[in-house]
């Protein structure tokens, strides 16, 4: 069986993990634009997210805008939201089935073996959500990256990565290591114990017979 304290850590770096996604879906942070050759010295800063975008003025005033449509929306950008969405879905879902499996806690009865496994589908779930988000943060910033090294992109439209995306990798892959360490709850089997132990040497021979006869 998983100890208990490995199983705590592993809920609570999933925990911290599953917040991290949430506040990095949120924020707008996701591209800012690249201070390169002529955008050097600007009075506007750009920052462009999943759901709005910003502009941040040298007055500190800052003005975001709602993406009005989602049809025109870039088809990556899409993705990268549906991908956000469902691994923050799965991951808290992940998060209900090991609390249901943990040691320290009295739901799903007192079967130890039952609640490993419980602990141990709650960690794989965590995984596949982490694997979600992994994969939507790889995918945006490739793109971001393509467009940045693409010679035909004007210089002043050009992004680099935001702190919102630092935040959903960093999220994502704390995801992934509390989940392994909840996976790790699958009960070993255990060898059959043979109910009476054997007997060695001379003890485990049964008596020659005598074939003295006596009178």
């Amino acid at each position: 069986m998983a100890n208990s304290g490995i199983q705590l850590l592993g809920f609570g770096l999933s925990l911290v993990g599953v917040i991290a996604l949430i506040v990095g879906t949120i924020l707008p942070q996701w591209k800012m634009s690249a201070y390169i050759g002529d955008n050097i010295i600007t009075a506007v800063a750009m920052y462009q997210g999943l759901w709005m975008s910003c502009a941040f003025q040298s007055t500190g005033q800052l003005q975001c805008k709602i993406y009005d449509s989602i049809l025109q929306l870039d088809s990556a950008l899409q993705a990268t939201r549906a991908l956000m969405i469902v691994g923050i879905i799965v991951s808290i879902a992940g998060l209900g089935v090991a609390t249901m499996g943990m040691k320290c806690t009295t739901c799903g009865g007192n079967n130890k073996v039952r609640k490993s496994r419980t602990a141990m589908t709650g960690g794989i779930i965590l995984l596949v959500g982490a694997l979600c988000a992994v994969v939507a943060c790889s995918w945006f910033a490739h793109n971001v990256i393509r467009a940045f090294y693409n010679p035909y992109t004007p210089v002043n439209t050009k992004f680099e990565f935001g702190a919102a995306i630092f935040i959903a990798w960093g999220g994502s892959f704390l995801d992934v290591l509390g989940g392994a360490m909840l996976a790790s709850s699958c009960p070993r089997s255990k060898k059959p114990v043979p109910k009476y132990p054997a007997m060695s040497g001379v003890s485990a021979r049964s008596p020659p017979s005598s074939t003295k006869e006596y009178v």
